[in-house]
């Protein structure tokens, strides 16, 4: 189902060209000598530069699907295709930031940054150029020969995503990436994501529990159910950008979508 909560207009995404496809998919897990469905019939396009926010209760398969998308996990029925072409193995057109920060500890920031990129740029100068200009998006620069144990947990975050941003994948996944952060540092966070996404025209896929964060940063949120995980809702967000928590827009929003999750 396809729900329209309207405001004003909100920015349309730079194309309409389809990127990415979910096709059907599901996932079975055997567990005991019996099977439990996670995911049933998954099935939504995303278009090329749009946002889309995977919402719901904890253990409704928003991980699981994330990881699907990633290739990590092989779809049990179903299928995804990336630019037509069928997902089957992780790949770097497809990146993750995940709610841990996974950097190397013994790496500096810049080093972590730069990491993948090595054997791909012989160009010493040039990778050095790319990396502080990743480092510059994120606000790092004056960071970068800094330990991640030297640095506090939203800077953590800012490297794990110029790590991935820097190989330019196609669509940036990000799994809860800034749940753990306190409130002032995630909203910190949601802006820095915001400014990048408009700057880079990245497609993101982003999964949260949280509405506000969904309605804060989403083109559509996929609203999911659970036991096994479907999508209960598609739901457009037609609020204008940049979006103030405070409006009337966002909070009559948000008051709906909470409804919506509790019946």
């Amino acid at each position: 189902m396809t729900r329209q909560l309207r405001a004003l207009p909100s920015i349309e995404p730079a194309s309409r060209e389809i990127i990415l496809q979910l096709r059907h998919l599901g996932k079975v897990f055997h567990v005991n000598q019996s099977f439990l469905a996670v995911l049933d019939d998954i099935d939504f396009e995303v278009q090329k530069g749009e946002m889309v926010c995977i919402l719901g209760r904890s253990g409704c398969g928003k991980s699981t699907l994330l990881k699907m998308l990633a290739g990590f996990l092989p779809a049990s029925s179903g299928e995804i295709l990336l630019n037509g072409k069928r997902v089957s193995k992780p790949g770097t057109d497809r990146c993750v930031v995940f709610q841990e920060d996974t950097l190397y500890p013994w790496l500096t920031v810049k080093e972590n940054i730069a990491f993948g990129l090595k054997g791909k740029c012989r160009d010493k100068k040039a990778l050095q150029k790319e990396v502080d200009r990743y480092l510059s998006l994120v606000g790092l620069s004056e960071f970068k020969n800094y330990l991640p144990t030297e640095i506090s947990g939203g800077m953590k975050q800012r490297v794990a995503l110029a790590r991935v941003l820097i190989l330019a994948p196609q669509v940036l996944l990000m799994d809860e990436p800034f749940a753990s952060l306190d409130a002032q540092t995630r909203e910190e966070m949601q802006n820095l994501l915001l400014s990048l996404w408009k700057k880079l025209s990245h497609t993101i896929i982003f999964v949260t529990h949280d509405v506000n964060e969904a309605i804060l940063l989403a083109d559509r949120i996929m609203m999911m159910s659970q036991h096994p995980g479907r999508i209960r809702e598609e739901i457009h967000v037609d609020l204008p950008r940049p979006r103030r928590r405070e409006s009337h827009g966002f909070m009559d929003f948000s008051r709906k979508l909470h409804e919506m999750l509790r019946t």
